[in-house]
């Protein structure tokens, strides 16, 4: 009898699914669908602060935390010589998975670092990683930084605000003159509408990203962002060079939608690759990918 009646409620409920709107929270999010994203990843240093500033420790970055309005944000920097007329700037994508489409994480620390990876790979003189607002911080700060940071306004005007003056202090402490601006999936799109806003940034990289994002949510059938959020496609203002890099097997940001940008802005170019998708194989092949990059 017991098993009928368990058989009997998970038959129930398998209904009640069934018939539940498929029309996600645009907070379900790129983090979300990394759960069903079945690439290979082989450098497990991500989930807390210590374990990437530990693992980017290793490889020449030194630890920063950089506080911008209400935020507080991470950042590792690698100098190799003297040359710092041109910061080179990764920014993290939207971070820790969804552990159901209903319930984001509560900490959005990433568990996969990609723009880290990415950061380290990179040959430039000068690196620096950003993480994004509640990302790697200890518990108290945690619980003073409000969720919609990392869900619904994780893309608001308070944001880029933030991460605008953290640009102009990177700026003044390394006595740079110019940035390039890297960002991996919502990285990204952080990055670009950075890139559009400020007059110093002398080219644009992003990896994976949803730049166009009003194209993104309806293609995934998800509600709409917070008012507050700017869609890259529809800023009216002149980006810098750009070179977008999109995996032909991603379906959490498929090649068309950052192809749609590229096509409506100047100056940038779009590179899809076969056989990648949102997480594979970015970092493993990042170097190679560089020189294609400086080649265009």
């Amino acid at each position: 009898m017991l098993l009928w009646r368990i058989s009997t409620i998970v038959s129930n409920l398998e209904k009640a699914i069934g018939v539940i709107t498929n029309k996600k929270a645009a907070l379900v999010s790129v983090a979300f669908l990394f759960v069903i994203c079945g690439c290979a990843f082989n450098d497990s240093f991500g989930g807390s602060r210590k374990n990437a500033v530990n693992w980017a420790s290793d490889r020449g970055f030194t630890e920063r935390s950089l506080t911008a309005g209400p935020f507080q944000l991470l950042a590792l920097t690698r100098r190799r010589g003297e040359n710092t007329e041109t910061l080179t700037v990764y920014i993290e994508g939207d971070g820790a998975p969804w552990i159901t489409p209903w319930h984001p994480p509560r900490d959005p620390t990433p568990r996969k670092p990609i723009a880290l990876a990415l950061a380290a790979a990179d040959t430039a003189e000068t690196v620096i990683y950003l993480g994004r607002p509640c990302q790697y911080q200890q518990a108290d700060k945690l619980a003073d930084c409000a969720p919609i940071w990392w869900i619904e306004q994780r893309f608001a005007l308070e944001v880029l605000m933030a991460y605008d003056e953290v640009l102009t202090q990177l700026k003044s402490a390394f006595g740079a003159q110019r940035l390039r601006l890297v960002g991996y999936s919502g990285g990204g799109v952080i990055a670009a509408l950075l890139a559009v806003r400020r007059t110093d940034v002398a080219s644009l990289v992003t990896v994976a990203a949803p730049l166009s994002l009003n194209k993104w949510v309806a293609w995934h059938d998800l509600t709409p962002f917070a008012e507050s959020t700017t869609d890259p496609v529809a800023e009216k203002g002149r980006f810098p060079p750009g070179v977008h890099w999109a995996g032909e097997k991603d379906s959490i940001v498929p090649p068309a939608i950052v192809e749609y940008f590229v096509k409506v802005k100047a100056g940038q170019t779009l590179f899809t690759l076969p056989g990648y998708d949102h997480e594979c194989c970015w970092a493993q092949e990042w170097p190679s990918l560089l020189t294609k990059e400086n080649a265009k």
